[in-house]
């Protein structure tokens, strides 16, 4: 019997936000923002809070210091009954930062990436793996001390019986360098949004990119923005538009609110079209908040204003 629905191994920092923000920072002077909110961060954590709130059962495995910063993130977590005894706490770490500035829909950041870095395969906790249904990581690129070692622990998440999610997100370093051939046979469903699928390919349009894939992955799905999402399934291809929400606040976190939504469904065996879609509503309704978990608050209001505003039938 499985305790958790969901264990996600990943990065944990906190968002320091800046919206209103009164132009670019430039060196030797200073702007204003008018508005500032501390709110939990990293793509991770925020797919892990999103999808407890959604009704997932979710673990969490990762690594933090033992300061300020550590104790509101442990407590962001908990507060939504995410499991937690998988997170390391030490000392001789700091717990990691983004300072981000909003400007409308697209945004700037700054990372101090901490203890986030020195996640290990050796403090990943195997028995918490064990009694989980879906294993998700995300931001591969972040994980330098555990991504030369994803494939592996992928691998062995399959023979525990897992299923399995990525998403690679951003490198900041640029050089896009994912081990294609050792990871995405082990990974069930492969989440890059349409910047990241053509970078980590070298590729120059979609059908491409897919192309170079294919034969290694099982499930891809695309994220694409206001365009909505492409999910391609053996030679199946289906785009389904986004859902708009005509007052956003911000859409810091609306990818990671998608895979929530998506993995929300596969776990519960429904249909991939169905998961989609979901992922697409809840992507919209992240936005409707500030900070990628601000939206996050009630499972019966999320359900509620879905219904009311997309005419989603909860099964």
């Amino acid at each position: 019997m499985k305790k958790y629905d969901v264990v996600v191994i990943g990065e944990l920092n906190a968002d320091l936000i800046l919206n209103q923000v009164d132009g670019f920072p430039v060196i030797g002077k200073e702007i204003l923002a008018r508005q500032i909110n501390l709110t939990m961060g990293s793509s991770s954590a925020i797919l892990a809070y999103n999808l407890a709130t959604l009704g997932s059962k979710v673990a969490f495995i990762g690594k933090l210091g033992k300061d300020v910063l550590g104790q509101f993130l442990i407590g962001q977590l908990g507060s939504k009954g995410i499991h937690t005894t998988g997170v390391r706490q030490q000392e001789s770490y700091t717990t990691g930062a983004t300072v981000v500035l909003n400007y409308g829909e697209d945004r700037a950041m700054v990372t101090c990436p901490g203890a986030m870095e020195h996640l290990t395969i050796k403090d990943i906790d195997w028995e918490i793996v064990a009694r989980s249904k879906h294993l998700h990581l995300s931001s591969f690129f972040l994980q330098t001390s555990l991504k030369k070692n994803i494939g592996k622990i992928f691998s062995k998440a399959k023979q525990l019986g897992l299923t399995t999610s990525l998403d690679p997100q951003w490198d900041p370093a640029e050089k896009w360098e994912l081990e294609i051939e050792n990871i995405l046979p082990h990974t069930d469903i492969f989440l890059p949004n349409e910047k990241e699928l053509l970078n980590i390919t070298k590729c120059t349009s979609v059908k491409e990119a897919v192309g170079k894939l294919q034969k290694h992955s099982r499930i891809i799905v695309i994220k694409q923005g206001n365009e909505g999402s492409t999910l391609i399934h053996h030679a199946e291809w289906i785009k389904q538009p986004a859902y708009f929400n005509p007052e956003v606040v911000d859409a810091i976190g609306a990818g990671d609110s998608f895979n929530a939504g998506f993995i929300y469904q596969y776990t519960q065996n429904n249909p991939l079209p169905d998961c989609q879609q979901f992922g697409n509503m809840v992507a919209a309704y992240s936005t409707t908040a500030p900070g990628g978990t601000g939206a996050f608050t009630d499972r019966k209001k999320i359900f509620s204003v879905l219904k009311e505003k997309y005419g989603y039938k909860e099964n």
